[in-house]
């Protein structure tokens, strides 16, 4: 039986007995929805370019569709975004926004800015299973699946924000500043893998919000039996969080480990589909003093990846409260970097963004809890 990412993570949020959220639906959900109203099909195509290409918020701003039309959809449907919590600017520029779902919990999403793109950081989950020790959000317990109008909401929510929905003629991906999607933020994407995968595909449509899988990346922990999948049905990027060289050490600090070891993760690293020197896989490596940042630790890194078209990003740990781990010296990440390089990968060191507002790599939490049972008294 094949794995379904069902089988790992919490179901996703019912919509209730509201309006109904067009966000989320792909051109055959769209086409299903007008049939029940008598509509054509080519309205369907409409109806997308104004939800993702123009960013409408409103029916009433869809003016090649008929009065008649509009007020129908306004009777039964919504094209809504999340609601913004809390809304945080950093002062290197860096942006977070906690959300708040239609169920009452809550997720974060980052926008970085940098001199040659924008990357939106999106979450997948409410909290994640994964209990990475190094890692906020890890401390939270998992709460459910968001689905794929909460995960292309933060998208489209980030863009109300940068002001980046076309009028007349589309901006270039260069010139926008959100050109780069990571999924990154609260959660691990393949445990939500077929949400993730409805909403990037959405979110890669031409007619739509028209990012490039060139431009989009996949953060797992290590999911082996989803990674495969990942490549043949998205073709996007991929990151791995691969953070130790031994078993026993990503044991403790990778939980997931345990489950999918390093040599099975590093084969399913090799059989990637896509993967070549221009399409390099990217692992992650944060940097906890004394911990996994010896030179022998490096050393062992360039062994390990031999062979596989990569570059290694090395993140500072990011501390937060309680935190068991300390951050390696400058002086450390750069000798481990420079065996890497001389090794012939490239291992850019990410420079800490947001980390004043809890916004940088490993930081985000919310606080959304699982409802805990009722016990019989």
């Amino acid at each position: 039986m094949p794995i379904t990412s069902e089988q790992f993570a919490a179901p996703e949020a019912s919509s209730g007995d509201g309006p109904i959220n067009l966000i989320g639906m792909n051109r055959a959900e769209l086409t299903a929805t007008l049939e029940t109203l008598d509509e054509p099909r080519f309205r369907a195509d409409q109806l997308f370019k104004w939800i993702y290409g123009r960013g409408a918020t409103e029916f009433d701003q869809m003016t090649n569709l008929s009065k008649t039309l509009r007020a129908k959809l306004a009777d039964r449907y919504v094209v809504a975004r999340p609601q913004i919590s809390q809304d945080l600017a950093s002062k290197d520029g860096t942006h977070k926004w906690l959300l708040r779902l239609d169920d009452g919990n809550e997720v974060e999403c980052v926008h970085i800015p940098e001199s040659d793109r924008g990357t939106l950081c999106v979450s997948s989950q409410v909290g994640c299973t994964l209990n990475c020790r190094f890692c906020h959000t890890g401390t939270q317990r998992l709460v459910r699946n968001l689905g794929p109008a909460e995960i292309v909401g933060q998208i489209m929510l980030a863009r109300d924000h940068l002001g980046e929905w076309p009028t007349v003629e589309r901006p270039s991906i260069y010139e926008r500043e959100l050109s780069n999607i990571v999924m990154m933020g609260m959660g691990e994407p393949l445990y939500n893998f077929e949400n993730v995968s409805a909403a990037l595909k959405i979110v890669m449509d031409d007619a739509g919000i028209a990012i490039s899988r060139r431009r989009i990346t996949l953060s797992t922990a290590g999911v082996v039996p989803l990674i495969e999948r990942c490549g043949a049905e998205l073709g996007v990027n991929l990151a791995v969080s691969l953070h130790a060289v031994r078993d026993d050490l990503r044991d403790e600090i990778v939980p997931i480990n345990r489950k999918y070891p390093i040599a099975e993760l590093l084969a399913a690293c090799r059989d990637y589909p896509g993967v070549r020197n221009s399409r390099r896989i990217t692992f992650e490596y944060v940097m906890l003093r004394d911990v996994n940042d010896t030179d022998a630790d490096a050393r062992e890194l360039v062994r390990l990846i031999a062979g596989i078209p990569s570059k290694v990003n090395l993140i500072p740990f990011n501390p937060w409260p309680g935190a068991p781990y300390d951050r390696s010296t400058d002086e450390r990440i750069e000798a481990f970097a420079e065996i890497v390089r001389s090794a012939g990968y490239p291992s850019p060191v990410r420079t800490p963004r947001g980390e004043d507002i809890m916004a940088a790599c490993g930081q985000l939490k919310s606080e959304s809890e699982r409802p805990r049972r009722s016990v019989a008294g």
